[in-house]
C-alpha cells in the first residue's frame, strides 16, 4: 500500500476551501443567504432539494452591478426568470410598450354620429 501524501492532501483541502470561499462570495450565494427561497413572481417555495431551480435576476439587467445590499437582485424560479427576460427582449425590440410609456391617445370615437342616429 502506498503511503499517504499529506502535503498533497493539504493542497487539495486548501484548494477546496478557496473554491468554497469564492463561491460564497458570488452574488447567487449572497442572494440565497439574504432572501427567503421563494420565487418573487409566482411565490413557489424552494428547499435544498430543488434550490437549483431558483435563480438570481438582476432587476436592471446589468449582471456586473451587484451591490452588497442586494438591491439589484430578486430570486425567481427558472420559468419566471425566462419569462422576465423574454419580456425584456420583446420590449427592447419594440414589440410591447415599456412600463410607464404613455401610448398615443386614441383618436377613434365609437360614439361619433350617435346623436344623429338616435334622432331617427
Amino acid at each position: 500500500m502506498k503511503p499517504l501524501d499529506t502535503e498533497k492532501l493539504d493542497r487539495i483541502v486548501a484548494q477546496a476551501r478557496r473554491d468554497r470561499d469564492q463561491r460564497e462570495a458570488g452574488y447567487r450565494e449572497r442572494a440565497l443567504r439574504m432572501y427567503p427561497w421563494v420565487c418573487g413572481r409566482c411565490a413557489r417555495e424552494f428547499t435544498r432539494a430543488n434550490v437549483q431551480e431558483l435563480t438570481v435576476h438582476h432587476r436592471n439587467h446589468d449582471h456586473d452591478f451587484n451591490p452588497q445590499d442586494g438591491s439589484n437582485w430578486e430570486l425567481l424560479c427558472v420559468y419566471c426568470h425566462d419569462n422576465e427576460h423574454s419580456r425584456y427582449i420583446d420590449n427592447a425590440a419594440g414589440n410591447i410598450p415599456a412600463p410607464g410609456d404613455n401610448p398615443a391617445p386614441a383618436t377613434n370615437n365609437p360614439f361619433a354620429g350617435l346623436k344623429d342616429l338616435l334622432k331617427r
